[in-house]
């Protein structure tokens, strides 16, 4: 989700038809690719601007996971207007929290809590986990065995307070070098190249991000899409558990 876009490159970019929306660099997944499935979503930060989230709505999206808060101090500068513009044109809508491995699980946990409203309809948290080379004041990648218990202490406290057990969103790089997916999780796997079961063999998943350079209508620039791992009729079922 943490990127550093190529501006020039969506800028001089076509957007070409990949599933119901168009991607600027759209890859060939094959039969089991996303337009293989129904139900698909986008997941944003401040880093989309004002997003107009009727057109969103109108152009099919079914729902949206919106950047809250990342380490123990920052809150995205949109997250306030996107929370409440989602719900208020009908998008089931969902918070996600960055971590940062130099600041104690415990203090993300609350600064999470602290943003993201328990009141109203709501998709279950996410806890974004992935490496940060950007980072001017953060790169330390911690051993797996102490990402893993970090992890534990955030979903734990987030889960308590929010009544719903976090899912967590990794990258390939991260779930292969951490074994994060032995924690006690639904996941969110993000995969650009090849389709989840190629690249993170065997592991179940909810979500499944497959682009970073999408086009949606009323989003400017590239946007993530992800897609749920059902039909339409399973994703009905899993927001009446899950959206409240």
């Amino acid at each position: 989700m943490l990127r550093v876009w190529a501006v020039l490159f969506l800028l001089s970019a076509v957007p070409v038809e990949a599933g119901p929306f168009g991607d600027y660099n759209p890859v060939d997944f094959g039969p089991r690719g996303p337009a293989s499935y129904a139900v698909h979503g986008i997941d944003v930060a401040r880093y989309q601007g004002e997003i107009d989230w009727r057109r969103v709505r109108a152009s099919g999206v079914a729902f949206a996971y919106i950047k809250a808060t990342e380490g123990g101090d920052l809150k995205d500068s949109e997250f306030d207007r996107n929370w409440q513009l989602a719900a208020r044109e009908g998008v089931p809508r969902g918070a996600y929290h960055f971590y940062y491995f130099c600041t104690d699980p415990e203090v993300q946990a609350r600064w999470f809590i602290r943003n993201v409203p328990r009141r109203g309809h709501a998709l279950p948290p996410v806890l974004d986990l992935e490496w940060n080379p950007f980072s001017p004041t953060c790169t330390v990648r911690p051993p797996g065995p102490e990402v893993r218990r970090q992890a534990r202490i955030f979903l734990d406290i987030v889960e308590r307070h929010y009544g719903k057990r976090p899912i967590i969103y990794t990258t390939p790089e991260f779930y292969a070098q951490t074994g994060i997916g032995e924690v006690d999780a639904r996941f969110w796997l993000r995969s650009v190249a090849r389709t989840p079961d190629r690249v993170y063999p065997g592991k179940p998943w909810v979500f499944w991000q497959y682009t970073g350079t999408g086009v949606v209508p009323g989003v400017a620039g590239g946007v993530d899409i992800n897609v749920f791992h059902g039909t339409s009729g399973d994703w009905r079922r899993w927001l009446g558990r899950h959206n409240r």
